[in-house]
């Protein structure tokens, strides 16, 4: 049987497949939860770079599954395709977080003190 990645589904009713998504998904809230973990800098920064590491996992898995499939070496397009969406969705929201954040430096600069 094949591995399936279910650390992308939501709306999930089940505790234990709840539970199960929790702990492996690399999605959570940079600015804290209700276990503790604070809104610091250093958090948020380290949440940010970890972010740009999983998008050059996801283009960099979507360009090998390219070779493959241009090499013959694989017929399955349904893998391709898939790495090609999760790398483009990867990237626009690593993009979009790119935005706020210059956007929230320009904010912070124009201020005056």
């Amino acid at each position: 049987m094949a591995d399936i990645d279910i650390s992308q589904i939501r709306n999930v009713h089940s505790t234990a497949i709840r539970n199960a998504e929790k702990a492996n998904s690399k999605v959570t809230n940079p600015l804290g939860d209700r276990f503790g973990n604070d809104g610091s800098f250093t958090n948020i920064f380290n949440r940010a770079v970890e972010n740009i590491n999983t998008t050059n996992a996801y283009l960099s898995d979507a360009e090998n599954e390219e070779i493959k499939w241009s090499l013959g070496e694989t017929d399955n397009t349904h893998d391709l395709a898939i790495a090609l969406q999760k790398a483009e969705t990867a990237l626009q929201y690593t993009v979009a977080v790119r935005d706020k954040m210059l956007s929230a430096y320009k904010e912070i600069m124009q201020m005056q003190i």
